[in-house]
This record gives C-alpha cells, structure tokens and sequence, in this order.
C-alpha cells in the first residue's frame, strides 16, 4: 500500500473525495507525474487510448470554485507537459474540464482530462 501523503484535508468535500484520496494514497490510481502541487493519473475508465487526470493536490471543487489563477495557470502547463511526457502533442489531444451537473463532472473535484492517442470528434457531446 502507499504511503499516505500528508497532505492536508482541506476544503469541502476533502474528506472523503475520492481524488483527495489518491492523493493522500487512500486509494491507488496510476500516476503518470506529480510536483508539490499537482496529480496527474489514468483515467479508470478511458475514452481515449491516452486518458489522464490532472488535479490539484488541494481540495477545489470545480472550476467555478477555483480562485487561484496561479494554480489554474500550472494544471494547464502541467497538462501540456503530460501530453509532452506521453508523446501526444505532436499528434494533437484534447483537454477538457467539466463543471457542474449539466457540464458533466462526475467527481466533485477540479480535474482536467487529457485525451489523445485519436482523432477527437466535434462536437464532443
């Protein structure tokens, strides 16, 4: 099992958020990179052959709630640097983050999907 990682449990929801959780190494995910402040990870249920989650180690519920523009600023540069590290940037992928019910996030934490390894469609959905 992973060692747990101290990270504080902070903001709403952080207890028991399943993406605070693999931070925290409750529960195991597939790491493709992290720094102090960021997660990256496969996706548990592609759709994409490359599909990968970048978070935020501390607790944001969705874009909507996120105020830090510094932080909004390295999840996108680390999500290129992801999609550099997986060798889908030449080719070409697609991030996407979903916000609220209606715009289909699933797990109450910020999260930027990167998709690549196809040709993405439009509209997406």
């Amino acid at each position: 099992m992973a060692k747990p990682n101290p990270l504080p449990r902070s903001g709403p929801g952080g207890e028991a958020c399943i993406f605070c959780r693999i931070v925290r190494g409750e529960i195991p995910a597939q790491m493709v990179g992290h720094n102090p402040d960021l997660a990256a990870f496969r996706d548990t249920n592609p759709q994409a052959p490359t599909h990968i989650l970048v978070i935020p180690k501390k607790h944001v519920a969705s874009l909507d709630d996120a105020m830090d523009s510094g932080l909004l600023g390295q999840l996108l540069a680390f999500a290129a640097a992801i999609a550099r590290q997986e060798k889908i940037s030449k080719s070409g992928y697609r991030t996407v983050i979903n916000t609220g019910k209606d715009g289909g996030q699933s797990v109450g934490h910020l999260h930027i999907h990167v998709l690549g390894g196809r040709a993405m469609a439009w509209p997406p959905g």
